[in-house]
């Protein structure tokens, strides 16, 4: 199987590792994989880098970086035969984890070299691709702001983005939106909307992840209040696995919807990366539009041959 690679060496966990692309690409081999080498010197940004990699005729393409250099290349690979295969070197690894894949690195390799190619769901927000959710509203400003002091975050940046998520509770005033499911407009006042690439599971420790990945439908979940006692509360139920049956807590499921609002610009959050976007926003579900390597689970298809007949297992 012929494999490249695209290490994000602003990913938090990659900061300082300059070594880490021959390294990686070393394991991969010794799994048994082809390795095409797809660095440049690592020149680049690292989005025309993983362009230039799927257009090397390589079957799987290997991220090292966080959620949101996995966002970055489902936006490129989706729709393509190239799958796409996440190391674990982010801070959430919410799709390494909805996978089901080891989180340390030499687990992860072993996993998918003795793994399948299956088909998952890519959500759509006006033609940028998610692969886990999108979010309006408080989420997103936190996250623009732990992005800006990521490299020098410690004990005290992450106490300090507590204190101001605190305080964002009662200054941040709630969204004023208009929201279209399919049967009509609806105005909606909220301060944090989350549209999840297929709905999160219910049941005792079950917090935020997903056992189906190829449902074909987005998840919406919509505060109507966000303070300390309620967000208390739903805390609680989210541990408890019947959150979503919270009194403050609307809950869809859909396969498209429309979000306007009177703001020129919207700051929205795909899988941890905030970006502003120009209402109306449009979602989508594009059913199985993208390809990935994972372990393999009843119902996967294309199982990954190995690169060579005696190579190491």
């Amino acid at each position: 199987m012929r494999v490249a690679l695209v290490v994000n060496r602003s990913a938090g966990a990659l900061l300082g590792r300059g070594d880490a692309a021959a390294e990686i690409a070393a394991r991969l081999t010794a799994a048994g994989f082809e390795v095409v080498d797809a660095s440049d010197g690592d020149a680049g940004d690292v989005v025309d880098r993983m362009a230039r990699a799927r257009d090397l005729g390589v079957d799987v393409l290997f991220t090292a970086g966080g959620d949101g250099t996995v966002a970055a290349a489902a936006q490129l690979l989706a729709g393509t035969d190239v799958a796409l295969a996440p190391l674990p070197f982010g801070t959430m690894n919410l799709l390494a984890k909805d996978l089901k894949l080891p989180l340390d690195l030499d687990g992860a390799i072993a996993a998918m070299a003795g793994g399948a190619v299956r088909a998952i769901d890519v959500g759509d927000v006006s033609g940028r691709v998610f692969l886990c959710n999108s979010m309006l509203g408080l989420p997103s400003r936190l996250a623009e702001r732990r992005e800006k002091g990521r490299e020098n975050m410690g004990a005290l940046g992450w106490w300090r983005l507590f204190a101001a998520g605190l305080k964002g509770l009662y200054r941040y005033p709630p969204m004023r939106i208009g929201l279209d499911m399919g049967d009509g407009p609806v105005t909606l006042r909220s301060k944090a909307i989350v549209v999840a690439n297929n709905a999160y599971d219910e049941g005792f420790g079950s917090v935020l992840t997903r056992s189906r990945l190829d449902g074909g439908e987005l998840a919406l979940y919509a505060t109507r209040r966000l303070s300390v006692w309620p967000l208390l509360r739903l805390s609680v139920r989210m541990a408890l696995g019947d959150w979503t049956r919270d009194a403050d807590l609307e809950t869809h499921h859909v396969r498209a919807l429309t979000v306007t609002s009177r703001r020129r610009l919207m700051r929205v959050m795909n899988d941890g990366e905030t970006m502003l976007l120009k209402p109306p926003l449009r979602y989508a579900i594009r059913p199985k539009a993208l390809k990935v390597l994972a372990p393999r689970v009843d119902g996967a298809v294309e199982p990954a041959p190995r690169a060579t007949e005696d190579a190491p297992t």
